[in-house]
């Protein structure tokens, strides 16, 4: 479906406003409904779920070191929007066919509080699977200053639910970060880029792809989802107006499969301040950036002297990546950014060309390294599925880090798809991705290099939480885990990945 570009101004949600706040604690209650919502003026309002009554949610916003405590109540309906494939793990028909647990992605937490895929509930409570310990959850907010976001992680059906419309930003800042002049306030946008698809009456649209081959399977879980149509913070390709300024854009791909390769038409820089863990140590001036599924970005663009200027911002990463089909005039392109609003007062922001120390971590403090392969394989039913470490979901646990320890993670991808891997709980840093012979490892497991260690690009040098693994490749990281110890998850964050076997446990012990 060909909708009109630029028709509708970009959306900035909300600020959430605390229930409670105190010098000890602040204290949010957090709602999940379903509603309808204008995606795009020349659709018909479009049935989606959202936190709060919007989507994307409300934004979330603290300081570092800030007691947060918030209440997370499902007042969905007992019907999902989407089919559900019950021959996947955990959407069995023995559960609630709507269930959701809410994990801050990036966020520093206790294991209870983290949003456990199997430590959902359905509405007021009434059920609630085998993990759930507490209604209220605490986030002690112990990470950097950085962009972060809140989505369903609920075992099974998270590439449903997100895909309705459960996701929204979760900022955290510190004095530190307020002290180096960045674009604020007005010129510090969040912004959510996903890709959607409608059907004629506006309705989203997600594929249940029943096989014929197959009676018994009344849907099926689909191996990616790539939408036609390009949203960001719920509108279909908007414009932003904005002054000759610097402004701070917060970027998020918030989409089920969908990379995308960021650029703007003018040719210009942007000027990349903070990845996924938040600010790096330099600025990097850039022309494009890669981002995969739950990655983040920071970027300044200055439209200083551009008045009267239209800059698009455009994308052009094949999906699924890297391999599928190049974007078209609809999905090559994501918003428009309108410099036509006088400017207010005079810039005196900077982007600075120090912001934080990162050092890096210390190979010779590692105590284990660990090999994980990333698996192609084929169920029951001739469909394709991912395993990490050829592991499926309800395995024992293997991976077991104990509490203060320095790990080495190397994934070696035997797949022909990148896989962004993102590991709850804890930051790291990517040391290098090295070519390697797949054929050779997959008859005698022995990884054969074929050529240099490369080391991480720039653009990824600073404190992440997902990791693009690219095909043929093994990608090394390196991080500390803590500060808790408990039950957390890793896994790919290509959601139809994720949902149907490709994320495993593990424990950090003492």
């Amino acid at each position: 479906m060909i909708l009109s570009k630029f028709k509708e101004e970009l959306p900035i949600p909300p600020i959430l406003k605390p229930r409670w706040k105190d010098q000890y604690y602040t204290y949010y209650e957090v709602s999940m409904t379903e509603f309808k919502q204008s995606l795009h003026c020349e659709l018909n309002e479009t049935t989606v779920w959202g936190y709060e009554g919007s989507y994307p949610g409300p934004t979330i916003k603290v300081e570092k070191g800030e007691i947060v405590f918030i209440k997370w109540i499902n007042n969905l309906p007992d019907k999902h929007l989407f089919p559900t494939d019950y021959t996947v793990h955990g959407a069995h028909e023995d559960v609630p066919e709507v269930r959701t647990v809410v994990h801050v992605h990036g966020a520093c937490v206790e294991w209870e509080s983290d949003g456990y895929p199997e430590a959902w509930f359905t509405k007021d409570f009434k059920q609630v699977g085998r993990y759930f310990r507490k209604q209220v959850y605490q986030y002690d907010n112990c990470g950097q200053d950085s962009t972060l976001w809140y989505h369903d992680h609920a075992l099974g059906i998270t590439r449903l639910n997100v895909y309705a419309g459960l996701a929204g930003f979760y900022l955290i800042s510190n004095q530190q970060e307020h002290l180096l002049n960045l674009p604020s306030d007005n010129y510090d946008i969040p912004l959510m880029i996903q890709d959607k698809s409608f059907n004629k009456d506006g309705s989203l649209y997600y594929p249940s792809q029943p096989d014929k081959t197959i009676p018994e399977l009344q849907t099926s879980i689909i191996p990616e989802f790539v939408g036609d149509t390009i949203i960001v913070n719920g509108k279909v390709h908007p414009y932003l107006k904005v002054e000759p300024r610097k402004y701070r854009f917060r970027l998020l791909n918030g989409s089920n499969t969908r990379f995308f390769r960021i650029n703007l038409d003018s040719g210009q820089y942007m000027y990349q301040i903070a990845t996924d863990g938040g600010l790096m140590q330099h600025p990097l001036g850039i022309k494009e950036i890669m981002l995969a599924p739950a990655e983040r970005a920071e970027v300044i663009i200055d439209f200083t002297n551009l008045e009267g200027n239209n800059i698009i911002m455009k994308n052009d990463a094949p999906a699924p990546f890297p391999t599928g089909d190049p974007v078209d005039e609809n999905t090559g392109t994501v918003m428009q950014f309108s410099v036509t609003l006088p400017l207010s007062s005079v810039d005196t922001s900077v982007i600075p060309a120090f912001m934080l120390p990162v050092p890096k971590i210390n190979e010779q403090s590692v105590s284990k390294v660990r090999y994980l392969t990333l698996n192609d394989n084929m169920d029951e039913y001739g469909r394709e599925y991912m395993l990490l470490d050829n592991k499926q979901w309800d395995a024992p646990v293997s991976e077991n880090p104990k509490l203060g320890s320095t790990e080495i993670w190397c994934f070696i991808n035997l797949t022909t798809d990148t896989h962004p891997i993102h590991l709850h709980l804890i930051d790291f840093q990517i040391l290098d991705r090295r070519e390697f012979d797949v054929e050779k490892y997959n008859k005698e497991k022995i990884i054969h290099y074929t050529g240099p260690a490369i080391t991480s690009e720039p653009l990824e040098q600073g404190w992440k939480d997902t990791v693009r693994a690219e095909p043929k490749q093994v990608t090394r990281i390196i991080m500390k885990f803590g500060p808790y110890t408990g039950l957390y998850v890793w896994h790919c964050h290509i959601l139809e990945h994720e949902d149907y076997e490709m994320m495993r446990p593990f424990i950090v012990i003492r």
